[in-house]
Formats: C-alpha cells, sequence, structure tokens
C-alpha cells in the first residue's frame, strides 16, 4: 500500500438474499396456552466478488418451540451486502468484513426476522445487539486451539 493511498471503505448495495418462514403447525399452534422458547442462531460468510469488491452474507435462524418437539415458527433471514475495500492491508480485511460488515447487516437482518414473524401472526421478536468482535474473536480462538496453537490465517 503506498502512503498516498487512502483506505476505501463504501457500501455498495444492502439486500435480502434469502428469507424463508415456517409455520408448520398451524393452524392448530395459534390455539397453544403454553408459552415457546425462542432460540436464536447466527452465521457470517464472506468472499470476493470482484476487484476491491466482497461480499458479506449474515445468517439468522430464529426458532420458536412449545417443548422439545413442537415448532411454532422456524424464521432464516440471509442478509446480503456487497462492500469496496480497497488500500486495507491484507490482515484487516477479515475482521473488517466479520465485524465491520456484519454490525452494517445486522440490523436489517433484525427488522426482516421481525417482520415475518409478525406477519405470521406472532408477536415480534426484537434481537438484542450482538457483538460481533467478541465473535470474532472466540472464532480466531477455537481456530487457533484445533490447530494446535499454531499460528492461523484464514482467506
Amino acid at each position: 500500500m503506498e502512503q498516498n493511498e487512502q483506505p476505501v471503505f463504501n457500501i455498495e448495495k444492502l439486500y435480502v438474499k434469502d428469507l424463508s418462514l415456517e409455520v408448520p403447525n398451524a393452524p392448530g399452534i395459534y390455539l397453544e396456552q403454553d408459552t415457546p422458547t425462542v432460540g436464536i442462531e447466527l452465521g457470517t460468510q464472506a468472499a470476493q466478488v470482484g476487484e476491491g469488491y466482497y461480499e458479506v452474507a449474515l445468517t439468522v435462524t430464529v426458532t420458536s418451540k412449545i417443548g422439545e418437539e413442537k415448532t411454532v415458527y422456524l424464521v432464516e433471514v440471509v442478509q446480503g451486502g456487497i462492500f469496496q475495500i480497497r488500500n486495507v492491508p491484507q490482515d484487516d480485511i477479515e475482521p473488517v468484513l466479520m465485524i465491520g460488515c456484519a454490525n452494517i447487516l445486522f440490523p436489517y437482518a433484525r427488522e426482516a426476522v421481525s417482520d415475518a414473524i409478525t406477519r405470521a401472526g406472532f408477536q415480534p421478536v426484537l434481537l438484542s445487539p450482538v457483538n460481533f468482535e467478541g465473535l470474532y474473536a472466540a472464532r480466531q480462538q477455537d481456530l487457533a486451539q484445533q490447530q494446535g496453537g499454531a499460528d492461523v490465517t484464514v482467506q
């Protein structure tokens, strides 16, 4: 990187890449009186899609169940974004994608999840803020342990 080249970070496009809603026990599930439990899973993937352009996809899965067996609903949203990142050291690209870009995508994914659940006839689920920096650090630590403590390079 030359000294006069400033780092570039631009949001090119934000979009819902995939949206899935299932209410497998309808209509009977709407008559249930028991309080369901809600489980949330997160995943982030990134890939280079062109010179200086990266796609980041944040997957949020929300599952509501009554007991162990009866699914109330299952919502999965893949919130995508295309980001232009230039003049950034290669070692810093992955943290920018997995932390910075994920932080940008999360509010959009949260809104899509809440909207889908509401449209299905249930009370909205308001997802709490997520510490993507902590998740990234934990993932890096797990990878280092799996590789016997060796330095980790993720591509």
